[in-house]
């Protein structure tokens, strides 16, 4: 998002003027009084590339809006297919395993829109899972979040019917081309992998599922679009079955699937 789009800044503007001053279009186009109340820390705050959600505070996501600050990605539309795909299996109360919640947004959507669902919820910040907790109280989920670090700590959890994860997946490499409002503003370490190991979240999913997934378990992970074939390779090295690549709206790899052999 750039300030030099006509429909962006239009867009934005629109956004600011009901959050803050409770002003819709046709307020503004009535002429109605406007209160200037921290209208220019706001200005300065887009001026410096801060994303528009992280100054309103929220984001939506599934038609719900979900609290975010910078301890937490902002949700995406990709993210949304990626919880739409764990739909489409319409399981009957599974148990479910997001890895690096963040804010919640998929281990709170998946529990709301599936009855009966056990989800648990682990991230590596303290901080991003006090976001979560707060998303799940506004919402009205009881998805249990805990703190974990994936890569070197064990779980507890176990027997699980569905692993789903949009881990770090974004080579430092290509933290130059990225957007400032990206790069200089939402949490690294929720974004970035090292050039010499990209897949090394996909290498601990696929390992440790074999003992957290139940028999028949599926796993469902976003991923970077130039990794497609080589994380169907990895899953497919450790015994997961029917892996399959899928793509986002632009046409690009975005999701892997895949199931335990029974």
């Amino acid at each position: 998002m750039t300030l030099d789009d006509p429909e962006e800044v239009h867009a934005i503007a629109l956004a600011l003027m009901e959050k803050y001053f409770g002003l819709t279009l046709t307020d503004l186009l009535s002429e109605k009084d406007i209160e200037p109340q921290n209208l220019n820390e706001i200005i300065e705050r887009l001026n410096q590339h801060e994303p528009l959600q992280y100054i309103l505070g929220e984001a939506e996501f599934f038609g719900r809006k979900f609290t975010v600050n910078p301890s937490v990605l902002i949700p995406r539309p990709e993210t949304e297919l990626l919880v739409a795909e764990v739909l489409k299996t319409k399981l009957n109360a599974p148990r479910i395993l997001d890895i690096g919640t963040g804010s919640g947004c998929i281990a709170i959507t998946l529990n709301l829109e599936i009855p009966n669902s056990k989800v648990y919820a682990i991230d590596v910040s303290q901080h991003s899972l006090d976001t979560a907790k707060v998303n799940a109280n506004k919402l009205g989920s009881n998805a249990s979040f805990l703190m974990c670090d994936f890569l070197k700590d064990s779980l507890s959890i176990n027997s699980v019917d569905v692993i789903v994860s949009n881990p770090p997946y974004i080579r430092n490499s290509e933290k130059i081309s990225m957007n400032a409002n990206v790069s200089n503003h939402e949490p690294h370490q929720a974004l970035f992998v090292s050039d010499q190991d990209p897949l090394i979240f996909y290498k601990e999913i696929a390992s440790k599922s074999k003992t957290l997934l139940n028999a028949s378990g599926k796993v469902f992970v976003e991923i970077n679009e130039s990794f497609g074939n080589e994380v169907k390779a990895v899953f497919e090295s450790n015994g997961l079955e029917g892996v399959k690549v899928l793509k986002d709206l632009d046409g690009k790899d975005r999701i892997v699937t895949a199931h335990k052999v029974n």
